[in-house]
């Protein structure tokens, strides 16, 4: 009968670990399967990634051209009106505490709010950045939109010379 104290691997599907450096009668030995001599038969066999022994390396053969904007670009959390239907009572002031709280940011990044969507109730939405049909669409559903600075979930950021308590 199997229980857990006699369960046993199938025969054949668990292999030995290879032991390897410990001299010739081990079945390893000489090389410790390291193959012959020089660089690659040493511990710490640095190689940086990409070397080709020599001949220039194809990152450097091959031509770099244009500008990519991937390091100056501003990242945001987005939201979007549909989502503000959906999450908010009408007249509602919604600003960054209440998007994280409810979920809609999870990162701790500048929030923007998108316009897709369609919104029938007036809010007052404050967050770091809209897009323009975001700004027309609140505007014309009645409510009323705010640019501030800072993060959902960032620590408030100490002023040179003031005290925070």
């Amino acid at each position: 009968m199997i229980s857990l104290n006699n369960l046993k691997p199938q025969r054949g599907s668990h292999h030995r670990r290879k032991i390897v450096g410990r001299g010739e009668g081990s079945g390893h030995g000489g090389s410790a399967t390291r193959g012959g001599k020089g660089q690659t038969a040493r511990s710490g066999d640095g190689k940086m990634t990409g070397f080709e022994g020599g001949q220039m390396p194809l990152i450097r053969r091959i031509p770099k051209r244009g500008f990519s904007n991937k390091r100056f670009r501003k990242e945001y959390a987005v939201v979007n009106l549909d989502s503000l239907e959906k999450h908010f009572d009408a007249g509602v002031e919604i600003s960054l505490k209440e998007l994280k709280e409810k979920g809609l940011v999870k990162r701790t990044l500048p929030v923007k709010i998108l316009g897709s969507g369609q919104l029938k109730k007036a809010f007052t939405v404050k967050a770091n950045a809209f897009s323009q049909s975001a700004l027309d669409k609140i505007k014309a559903a009645g409510g009323k939109t705010e640019v501030v600075p800072g993060r959902p979930g960032a620590p408030a950021k100490k002023i040179k010379g003031s005290v925070v308590r």
